[in-house]
């Protein structure tokens, strides 16, 4: 009896030690299923992160394009502003010069102003980048092309033709376009860029502009900022368009010897509103666009404000002449408008609705103050593009030190942006006025600058292009 016990004890134990080691066998294989299936389960994870990644930043190249192009249909507004500002005789003469900055244009700042705008620099910290062709900088290692940087490119060659276009209505009906072209080609590859390295090198990623790294005020402090470029793209065209003025003279007429001012009137003031229109439409491309990106909803922000500011600007203008010429002045009125989209391009990304609006209206009534001092010292502007631009770039560029909600004056942060922002006004006249006087003096001494009183007199169109906009039918 004791042995049968003690049988049936070694039964129950190999028995019992067979379904442990299978339960075992059966663990180990389930835990070896479980990291199969965990291992896939992470795979999968990181392919969608990558997938979302990706998509985020395909979404933003989308973005950016887009913007792109409404900057570059801005053209448009520009031709049609300009035209319409001016005398139908002189018509094929604006729609050549804004075309020609289009072409012209990209193709110099193609050929070496991108790169020295944002390329490895010369001196470092400074600005001005080495001269190259931009595949240098937009191509990646192996030759191939980043859409990244390709996205990028676009955006900024769109923006160097505005700058080159400001320069052709403070210069229209009474400028050689041959000679145009070689101030145009000048612009958007030296004028502008070196500019534009001083204050958005970084843009980029490989170096940075002295005025972005001014550093005043207290702790890290602060530099220069112009979001979108009411120094950089619009003072800077005005600037050189102010030297080109002084340089080509007034048009004949337009300033009697009695000291009397003959006012030169547009001749289609439809085309100069639509041009207007497209041109505040493309300045949701120009603002928001300059986010470069989709992520956190500013470009939204940004637009409010961009609107905001225009419609004050407008509203200011419009208020002005009428107090000032017992009608409201349309062209004024306009270009009133267009003043508070300029002076609001520097500050978008960091004022309120209501300091949008302030800073509007003060850029409706600078312009009207600005075209009136102009004609005041003989300065002939057919298109008021130095009051617009220049002007009231560089008052919507000063205002970043008084209403940014994070760095202005009147968010109690003190003077130093408010310097900061002067700094980048001054240097940008500095440059971009001597310079531009300097080469259209040259220009004005070798090829020449104007034309024939005879040419000025019967209009530019046939006798520099051979062709009219309006043409009679024989």
């Amino acid at each position: 009896m004791k042995r049968f016990g003690i049988l049936f004890s070694l039964v129950v134990f190999l028995v019992a030690s067979s379904l442990g080691a299978e339960e075992a066998d059966g663990n180990k294989e389930s835990l070896e299923t479980l990291a199969k299936e965990m291992a896939t389960i992470k795979a999968s994870l990181a392919e969608t992160k990558l997938a979302l990644e990706t998509t985020k930043q395909e979404s933003n190249w989308v973005w950016t394009c887009i913007a792109a192009f409404l900057v570059f249909f801005m053209q448009a507004g520009f031709a049609y502003v300009e035209a319409g500002f001016t005398r139908a005789k002189n018509a094929v003469n604006i729609l050549m010069k804004n075309f020609s900055d289009l072409t012209v244009g990209a193709i110099a700042y193609w050929v070496v102003g991108f790169s020295i705008m944002f390329g490895p620099q010369l001196l470092s910290g400074f600005g001005v980048g080495v001269p190259a062709f931009a595949e240098s900088l937009i191509n990646a290692e192996d030759g191939s092309m980043d859409p990244a940087k390709y996205t990028f490119f676009i955006f900024q060659i769109v923006f160097a033709a505005t700058a080159a276009t400001i320069v052709s209505g403070a210069m229209a009906e009474r400028t050689k376009f041959s000679a145009y072209l070689v101030f145009s080609i000048i612009i958007t590859a030296f004028i502008y860029p070196i500019f534009g390295s001083f204050a958005w090198g970084s843009l980029n990623g490989i170096s940075i502009g002295f005025l972005e790294s001014l550093g005043l005020g207290g702790g890290e402090g602060v530099g220069f900022h112009d979001f979108a470029g009411s120094t950089v793209v619009h003072s800077v065209g005005a600037w050189a368009g102010l030297a080109g003025a002084i340089v080509v003279g007034p048009r004949m007429g337009k300033f009697q010897t009695d000291g009397r001012v003959y006012p030169i009137l547009g001749h289609n003031m439809s085309m100069a509103a639509l041009g207007v229109f497209i041109l505040w439409f493309g300045w949701f491309g120009f603002n928001p666009g300059s986010t470069t990106s989709i992520e956190g909803g500013s470009f939204a922000r940004i637009a409010v404000v961009t609107h905001m500011s225009a419609c004050a600007g407008a509203i200011s203008a419009m208020i002005l002449t009428w107090l000032l010429f017992k009608k409201p002045e349309i062209g004024l009125t306009l270009n009133g408008g267009l003043a508070g989209l300029v002076a609001i391009t520097a500050p978008c990304d960091v004022v309120s609705i209501t300091g949008a609006v302030v800073i509007g209206t003060v850029a409706g009534v600078l312009v009207i103050v600005s075209v009136l001092f102009l004609d005041k010292i003989k300065i002939d502007d057919p298109v008021g593009a130095v009051s617009v631009h220049g002007v009231c770039g560089a008052w919507g560029t000063l205002s970043v030190g008084l209403f940014s909600i994070e760095t202005g004056l009147f968010a109690g942060a003190g003077f130093a942006q408010f310097a900061a922002q002067a700094i980048g006004v001054v240097t940008a006249f500095l440059w971009a006025f001597p310079t531009s006087f300097l080469m259209f003096y040259v220009i004005k001494k070798t090829m020449g600058l104007r034309v024939s009183e005879e040419e000025e007199l019967l209009g530019l169109d046939i006798l520099e292009h051979g062709n009219e906009a309006y043409p009679v039918s024989k």
